[in-house]
């Protein structure tokens, strides 16, 4: 479950801390709390799994969708969004389903918010 608590905002740059599982009982709140960051109008939208150590396909998908919702708003956006990820327990799952291949995948929160090197 996502609380209010768990969207912070870093200057122009909004975090989304996911929590330590995300599966199929979690996904929808999951999915909906993504959509709800994505239209933000964050111009960095960092998705924050570095204390997230079990990720699902469901988990994964609800990713994939909020990788899909900045996709279609960046078409018709003045200010595109940049969508990043940090992910440490996960990271092996989201390289080899392509995550990586959608958005930059950052070891750190801080490399995420600057889109420095990791």
């Amino acid at each position: 479950m996502i609380a209010d608590d768990q969207i912070r905002w870093e200057g122009d740059r909004a975090v989304i801390t996911m929590p330590a599982e995300i599966d199929i009982t979690s996904a929808d709140e999951i999915r909906q709390a993504l959509r709800a960051a994505a239209s933000c109008g964050a111009e960095v939208l960092v998705v924050d799994m570095s204390a997230t150590t079990f990720c699902d396909s469901a988990g994964v998908q609800a990713i994939v969708d909020a990788y899909n919702l900045v996709d279609a708003y960046n078409r018709s956006a003045a200010t595109p969004t940049q969508l990043r990820l940090v992910a440490t327990g996960v990271r092996r799952i989201m390289t080899l389903v392509g995550i990586d291949q959608l958005m930059p995948v950052y070891s750190t929160l801080e490399a995420a918010l600057t889109g420095g090197r990791d």
